[in-house]
């Protein structure tokens, strides 16, 4: 149990029996009437974001979130297969909870695998990744100066717009969050 004068972000909080992360609070002290803190929660399981207003004070039940550095190690067809680096424990994670993070996903990249009570409830991949550019269409002379982008399919199958210099077989960084391109990898 905490207070609502306890919340950080990144914080599960147990809400009716559903898991909710604090992505954004806000403590509110008005001239009038009581402090209150507004909270902005997203459902661990659902994604769905909320806006949630909480007397300061309040007392609220937090849930024990379990993160750790883990390996991905294979696809088995049904699900994601991750080994805990220190323990060599293996835990699978369903599709559904990966989410588009398979797009960014290489065999033994480390990724953080977030637990509940033994439950998987989300897979947080490392902020940029780096990986190889599969296909692409040559870009043309001409189109160098205008800045424009085009698909790029990279090795795992994800497709994302890279500026038009990019070539085939060349290694680019890519955000996690956003799918974009972040640069050309040296070396």
């Amino acid at each position: 149990m905490a207070t609502t004068n306890d919340l950080k972000n990144g914080m599960v909080l147990v809400i009716e029996k559903q898991l909710w992360a604090v992505t954004d609070f806000q403590h509110v002290k008005p001239g009038k009437g009581p402090a209150f803190v507004r909270t902005k929660l997203k459902n661990v399981e659902s994604g769905k974001v909320v806006d949630r207003t909480f007397n300061a004070g309040m007392k609220v039940e937090t849930a024990t979130v379990d993160k750790r550095t883990m390996q991905y190690l294979y696809n088995d067809g049904t699900s994601y297969v991750f080994m805990d680096t220190a323990t060599f424990e293996q835990t699978e994670v369903s599709p559904a909870i990966m989410g588009d993070a398979v797009g960014f996903l290489l065999e033994n990249q480390e990724a953080v695998v977030a637990t509940n009570d033994g439950r998987v409830l989300y897979v947080e991949l490392p902020p940029t990744v780096e990986l190889l550019v599969e296909y692409t269409e040559p870009g043309l002379q001409g189109d160098r100066s205008s800045g424009g982008t085009k698909p790029a399919k990279l090795e795992t199958g994800k497709e994302i717009q890279v500026p038009l210099f990019i070539v085939n077989g060349e290694k680019i960084k890519v955000d996690t969050r956003d799918a974009s391109y972040q640069g050309r990898v040296q070396g």
